[in-house]
Protein backbone atom coordinates (compact mmCIF):
# COMPACT_ATOMS: atom_id res chain seq x y z
CA UNK A 1 0.00 0.00 0.00
CA UNK A 2 1.66 3.33 -0.93
CA UNK A 3 2.15 5.69 2.21
CA UNK A 4 0.16 8.08 1.21
CA UNK A 5 -2.92 6.55 0.94
CA UNK A 6 -1.81 5.49 4.23
CA UNK A 7 -1.61 9.05 5.66
CA UNK A 8 -4.92 10.00 4.06
CA UNK A 9 -6.66 6.75 6.02
CA UNK A 10 -5.40 7.98 9.57
CA UNK A 11 -6.57 11.57 8.83
CA UNK A 12 -9.96 10.95 7.43
CA UNK A 13 -11.14 7.75 8.64
CA UNK A 14 -13.51 8.46 11.72
CA UNK A 15 -12.60 4.95 13.40
CA UNK A 16 -8.84 5.93 14.13
CA UNK A 17 -7.31 8.19 16.44
CA UNK A 18 -4.16 10.84 14.25
CA UNK A 19 -2.95 10.93 18.19
CA UNK A 20 -1.64 7.54 18.77
CA UNK A 21 0.26 7.50 15.32
CA UNK A 22 4.11 8.17 14.86
CA UNK A 23 5.54 9.07 11.96
CA UNK A 24 9.13 7.60 11.25
CA UNK A 25 11.42 9.67 8.09
CA UNK A 26 15.06 9.57 7.09
CA UNK A 27 16.65 12.82 7.65
CA UNK A 28 19.28 12.89 5.15
CA UNK A 29 21.16 15.84 6.52
CA UNK A 30 21.15 14.00 9.52
CA UNK A 31 21.83 11.12 8.53
CA UNK A 32 19.47 9.49 10.91
CA UNK A 33 15.44 8.74 11.03
CA UNK A 34 13.44 10.98 12.89
CA UNK A 35 10.49 10.12 14.48
CA UNK A 36 7.43 12.94 14.82
CA UNK A 37 4.02 12.73 16.09
CA UNK A 38 1.73 12.44 12.93
CA UNK A 39 -0.52 15.43 14.05
CA UNK A 40 2.66 17.73 14.31
CA UNK A 41 2.56 17.70 10.44
CA UNK A 42 0.97 18.66 7.17
CA UNK A 43 0.33 17.67 4.01
CA UNK A 44 1.54 18.84 0.73
CA UNK A 45 1.24 16.86 -2.51
CA UNK A 46 3.77 14.34 -2.47
CA UNK A 47 5.51 15.91 0.82
CA UNK A 48 4.93 16.46 4.76
CA UNK A 49 5.84 19.79 6.18
CA UNK A 50 6.81 19.70 9.77
CA UNK A 51 8.30 22.80 11.75
CA UNK A 52 12.11 22.55 12.78
CA UNK A 53 13.18 25.72 15.01
CA UNK A 54 10.74 27.83 13.54
CA UNK A 55 10.99 27.06 10.14
CA UNK A 56 8.89 25.11 7.61
CA UNK A 57 10.49 22.18 6.58
CA UNK A 58 9.35 19.75 3.75
CA UNK A 59 9.95 16.06 3.48
CA UNK A 60 9.35 14.06 0.32
CA UNK A 61 6.83 11.05 1.43
CA UNK A 62 9.23 8.57 0.18
CA UNK A 63 11.45 9.21 3.16
CA UNK A 64 8.84 7.46 5.42
CA UNK A 65 10.32 4.55 6.60
CA UNK A 66 7.83 3.64 9.40
CA UNK A 67 4.27 4.58 10.82
CA UNK A 68 3.83 3.51 14.25
CA UNK A 69 0.61 3.37 16.39
CA UNK A 70 0.90 3.28 19.92
CA UNK A 71 4.65 1.92 19.51
CA UNK A 72 3.87 -0.68 17.44
CA UNK A 73 5.06 -0.59 13.29
CA UNK A 74 1.90 -1.00 11.64
CA UNK A 75 3.73 0.23 7.96
CA UNK A 76 7.05 -0.18 6.53
CA UNK A 77 9.06 0.74 3.92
Amino acid sequence: MYVGDILNEIRWDKKLKPEEYMIVYFDRIAEKTIEVPFLAMGREGNFFTIEVNGRKMSVPLHRIRQIKRNGKIVWER
